[in-house]
């Protein structure tokens, strides 16, 4: 009786207590995929809502609402292209062209894409987005080329990462 009594009450604070926790836990995606067809990479991050109007309110001193102010949806989608960046192996920024943004449920998705350079071999990648706020953020980052996937995560001290591409 005891046993149930206590199993339940450990179950009931997890459920309480799982969601804050979760939230705790500040985390980013980026996908990078390589577009055959149109013949560019395609950058893809996506950030908790939440955790975005905390990074705008920061920033700008001032109250946020990513759902309903495009205002500050931009001023995030800026502050992201500013704090993202990729190089190719000898070292030269590719231009990232901004895209757009959007709201996806809890999520909020900022777009970037540039041209695949000829003889591309690594990517090295600088991704800040969130963690000159928040020195815990971490940014995974999953690279997609030819059917291969590879990942970089920025976490502590790391601010770039190189990726060996999948050749064919």
């Amino acid at each position: 009786m005891i046993y149930r009594f206590f199993t339940g009450l450990f179950a009931l604070a997890l459920l309480l207590v799982s969601p804050a926790w979760a939230h705790q836990q500040k985390e980013a995606i980026t996908r990078i995929l390589f577009n055959p067809r149109t013949q560019n990479i395609e950058v893809m991050h996506r950030f908790l809502v939440h955790d975005a109007e905390h990074a705008v309110k920061e920033l700008r001193r001032t109250s946020a609402n990513i759902l309903t102010s495009e205002e500050d949806r931009e001023f995030f989608s800026n502050y992201v292209q500013q704090h993202f960046s990729i190089a190719d192996q000898d070292g030269n920024t590719l231009a990232l062209k901004a895209v757009g943004d959007e709201i996806e449920g809890r999520f909020i998705w900022v777009y970037a894409e540039t041209g695949i350079p000829p003889k591309l071999h690594s990517l090295t990648l600088r991704h800040d987005v969130l963690r000159d706020i928040w020195p815990e953020q971490v940014n995974l980052v999953n690279i997609e080329r030819h059917g291969d996937v590879r990942s970089a995560t920025f976490t502590g001290g790391s601010n770039e990462l190189t990726i060996e591409l999948a050749t064919r």
